[in-house]
Parts: structure tokens; C-alpha cells; sequence
């Protein structure tokens, strides 16, 4: 007998880092990252049905992800929170105790992005930054447990007990976290609970979920895949390309190239992975059907959208699905009335819920 398909995660993205246009590439006073707007965002994915919502993190754009996470926790009835958080930044228990206070505000429905690129100010060789990461994902996962730890590493060293807050604690939040380079996909194999990736060919999807998935079992664990992602969905295909095709119609190329070198991780191997597959794309921008590279010429990170009428882009997910992605995280421009065209047409058709870990 084959067993049911198990429900993917379907989340969408709050602008907390000035990532929200009507035309790429040209700023929008009613669309920067403010809590009014970010908020509007959020209460749109909620009220949409989207299972989860990721807060990015940035430091020179936007607005603080945990600070944003804790003013909109009371708002929520039901939809999770993927609160990405840098790691370096904060003294690892310290940031145990303010993730497992905002778990508490969130009723239990709080998931974690790990952040590993360079904090502000420093520059940090990729092997090093990585163990780091490591050692902050064993750290938060040992106190959010409700255990103690005894910790004599590279780069923090003490003994603690779990604060009041966590003793007792039995299931901690997830840690989604992503990365490319070989120190990446290592120190998702050693700590991570979701490998998350940028868009790309569905071979290279293919191949990275297998990849992880042996390095993880070599260390008897096992990940889930999610893929991050934007859409363009409009009721026929050439609506869709046409919209597409706006989005990028008052782009300056110098600026569109500020863009993407503004943020701290412009030049990691997964930025440089984005940039070669939109410079193998069609001359429209396609790198394959319905995956469009447009997007990329204003955007570090997350390069390419899924765009197409209601049954293409259902196709395109469940696709992934196929190949082993659990769990998608979709933005679109601007965010909430692209929250709502994706919830209308393809979310009720998808079968979903929170991501179970």
C-alpha cells in the first residue's frame, strides 16, 4: 500500500529589509520595511492561509526580525514564525532565552532561520564562520531542549544550565538553514533540521537534496528541503510574463547592481550560483520552464520566481514535491497583494501545513 503524500509547508516572506517594490529597483516610500507595512504583510499571509511566515534579517536595511517577531506574536492565531537570526551576534544562551521567550509568546509556533554570512564590520574566511554556526546551532539546541552544556569549543567556551524558562523543555524549535559551499553543506548535515535552497535548475535541485541527504545519514540524521522562492501567478501565462515583464520595466542597471551588492553575504557561492544561472537563462530569462532569472538582476540572494497561471505554478511545486522538497517559502512584488493572488489561486489547491520536524 503507498503511503499519502505527506502535506508540504507553504510560508510566505515579510519585507523586514527593504525588499518590496512595485517596480524593481525603485524605492517606494508606502512599501519600506516599517512595522505598519511588514505588519500588513504578515496579517495578509494569515489571513490567506500560509502556514508560515519568514522574517529576514538584515543590518544596514529594514527592521530587527526578533524585535518585529515579538510585536507581531500577539497579532497571530495560527501561523508560524521562521525568525531568522545571525549567528555571532548574540551570546548563544542569551539568545536561547529570548527565542524560547518569544516560543512562549508564539504558543510553540516559532522555527528558526540559522544566518551564517559575516556580521557588520567583520570579515570572516568560510570554514571558521561555518564551525561557528556549528557550535551556536548545538548550543541553542541543547538549552532549548531544557539540557545543560558543557562547551569547550573554537569559539565559546562554559558550562551552563538551561535557564528557568527552558528546564523541562522537550521539543525545541527547527532550524532551517541553507548555504551551497562544501563548509555549508557540512554544517547542515552536523546540526540543521531543514536545508532550505535558492532557486535553481530541477536537476541541481535533484542532485543538492541527494547530496544533503547522504551527508546527513553518514551522521545518522536525517533533513527535510525546503526552497525558497518567488512567484508570479496571474489567471493565463501571458498575463504572467507580462506581469514579470513590469516588474523589471523601470530597472536601471546600475542601480539593480547596487542592489545586489549591498548585502553582507553578496559574494557567497550560493549569490554566485544565482548570477550563473540567470546568465544561462533564455533571452527572456528562463532557465527552465516557468523559472524566471529576471528578478535576480535586482535582488542579492533569492534570484528567480516560479511564474505562470494557477495549474503551472501548482505543477512547478508539486514537482518539487516529487524530488523531495517539504517546504517552500514564496514572496512576490509587492508582497501582500502577491500574498493574496497566490493564496486565491494555488494555495487551497495545495495540500499543506506546518512542517513537522
Amino acid at each position: 500500500m503507498t503511503e499519502a503524500p505527506v502535506p508540504c509547508e507553504v510560508s510566505w516572506f515579510s519585507a523586514l529589509c527593504d525588499d518590496d517594490y512595485e517596480f524593481l529597483g525603485v524605492p517606494d516610500p508606502r512599501l519600506a520595511a516599517s512595522f505598519e507595512h511588514c505588519r500588513t504583510i504578515a496579517m495578509a499571509a494569515e489571513a490567506g492561509g500560509f502556514d508560515n511566515l519568514l522574517l529576514p534579517s538584515g543590518y544596514a536595511l529594514g527592521i530587527d526580525s526578533i524585535a518585529f517577531a515579538a510585536a507581531l506574536a500577539p497579532l497571530l492565531k495560527r501561523m508560524r514564525l521562521l525568525a531568522a537570526i545571525r549567528c555571532g551576534e548574540m551570546w548563544p544562551p542569551q539568545l536561547a532565552r529570548q527565542l524560547a521567550s518569544l516560543n512562549q509568546m508564539l504558543d510553540g509556533r516559532l522555527t528558526i532561520n540559522i544566518i551564517s554570512s559575516d556580521l557588520p564590520g567583520e570579515t570572516l574566511a568560510s570554514a571558521p564562520r561555518y564551525r561557528r554556526t556549528v557550535e551556536v546551532m548545538h548550543v541553542l539546541a541543547a538549552l532549548m531542549s531544557g539540557e545543560p552544556v558543557d562547551v569547550d569549543g573554537e569559539f565559546y567556551r562554559f558550562k551552563l544550565d538551561p535557564p528557568r524558562l527552558l528546564q523541562g523543555a522537550v521539543r525545541r524549535p527547527p532550524f532551517y538553514f541553507g548555504g551551497l559551499s562544501e563548509d555549508a553543506r557540512e554544517a547542515a548535515a552536523e546540526a540543521a533540521d531543514v536545508y532550505l535552497m535558492w532557486p535553481d535548475r530541477m536537476d541541481v535541485v535533484r542532485g543538492t537534496v541527494s547530496d544533503l541527504s547522504a551527508r546527513a545519514k553518514k551522521r545518522g540524521r536525517k533533513l527535510k528541503f525546503g526552497y525558497r522562492v518567488h512567484v508570479v501567478v496571474r489567471e493565463s501565462e501571458a498575463e504572467a510574463r507580462l506581469a514579470a515583464e513590469r516588474l523589471l520595466s523601470r530597472l536601471d542597471d546600475a542601480e539593480g547592481a547596487r542592489i545586489r551588492e549591498r548585502s553582507l553575504d553578496s559574494a557567497s557561492y550560493g549569490v554566485r550560483r544565482q548570477a550563473e544561472l540567470r546568465e544561462t537563462a533564455s533571452a527572456e530569462g528562463y532557465a527552465e520552464d516557468n523559472l524566471w532569472t529576471g528578478i535576480g538582476r535586482a535582488r542579492s540572494g533569492c534570484g528567480a520566481a516560479i511564474v505562470g497561471d494557477p495549474d503551472q505554478v501548482l505543477a512547478k511545486l508539486n514537482a518539487y514535491r516529487a524530488i523531495g522538497i517539504d517546504a517552500f517559502i514564496l514572496s512576490g512584488y509587492p508582497h501582500a497583494a502577491e500574498a493574496d493572488l497566490f493564496a486565491r489561486h494555488v494555495l487551497p489547491r495545495l495540500d499543506h501545513g506546518p512542517l513537522q520536524v
